[in-house]
């Protein structure tokens, strides 16, 4: 058996914080939050708030540093779910759409490709907005996710 999972929000500009710290909350796993910075500390000790420096990959850099196997990761940054895949992690987007191994390749792909049509003016690159559906999806995935990985983790 081995360690619970932790979850590790990559939280810069993430709109569902709240709704996994209360998934986490009712699993009862430890959830780190990591950003640039503007994250309020918590008093809950299962809450834990990491403050990386400025920069372009500060926060994920530090997130694949500290994932291990079974941890679940919630990120809307495709690198990152690549990098944190490769890991073994469980990987989440913030709408509840899972990246998984299967699926990380043709997203990585995508992701270039709207860079090209965005650097070539073929597309403004307008990312389409969060939803109350979106939070829905999330917080049912995250919960699934977080029963599965407690289960893989045999806790």
């Amino acid at each position: 058996m081995g360690a619970a999972p932790t979850i590790f929000v990559d939280a810069d500009a993430c709109p569902v914080k709240d709704e996994a710290m209360r998934v986490a909350e009712r699993l009862g796993l430890v959830i780190t939050l990591v950003s640039n910075g503007g994250v309020r500390p918590s008093r809950d000790p299962m809450v834990k708030v990491v403050v990386v420096p400025a920069g372009a990959d500060a926060a994920d850099d530090w997130i694949v540093d500290q994932a291990q196997a079974n941890d679940i990761v919630l990120t809307a940054d495709i690198p990152l779910a690549s990098r944190a895949i490769d890991k073994g992690c469980h990987v989440l987007g913030f709408t509840g759409k899972p990246f998984t191994p299967a699926s990380i390749g043709m997203a990585l792909a995508m992701r270039e490709l709207n860079q090209h049509l965005r650097e070539t003016g073929e597309s403004k690159g307008y990312n389409a907005g969060f939803r109350p559906a979106d939070r829905s999806a999330f917080l049912s995935a995250l919960d699934t996710l977080g029963r599965k990985a407690k289960v893989l983790a045999g806790k």
